[in-house]
């Protein structure tokens, strides 16, 4: 499985963005992908918070690391692109890493 990274929005609503990010990997497995969404990860509960800018620093570095492991980064724009999405771009073209632009164009959340 090629490994990627995704890139969305998580801060402002972040109800809307959990669940377009959930679609997102969703989509990456139905292309047999084996997706990292690190904003779906670091604010659990119990981990970091993202409204504490230190926390949310943390976890963005975090989820750049995880890059240099990865495929490709892959940017899902529907819902704009937010400073943390422009610094995981940067962060991929800065190590050579292809970024690919896409589109869900509808989205449902899925049942839990």
């Amino acid at each position: 499985m090629r490994l990627v990274i995704i890139e969305s929005p998580y801060a402002g609503d972040v109800e809307r963005n959990v669940a377009y990010a959930k679609a997102a990997v969703r989509d990456c497995l139905q292309r047999g992908e084996a997706p990292y969404a690190s904003h779906l990860f670091f604010p659990q509960a119990g981990l970091l918070n993202d409204d504490i800018p230190a926390h949310r620093a943390i976890g963005i570095e975090a989820g750049l690391a995880w890059g240099a492991m990865a495929d490709a980064t892959v940017v899902y724009e529907d819902l704009g692109i937010s400073v943390g999405m422009a610094l995981g771009i940067l962060r991929a073209q800065a190590q050579g890493r292809p970024v690919e632009l896409r589109r869900l164009r509808t989205f449902l959340p899925a049942a839990e």
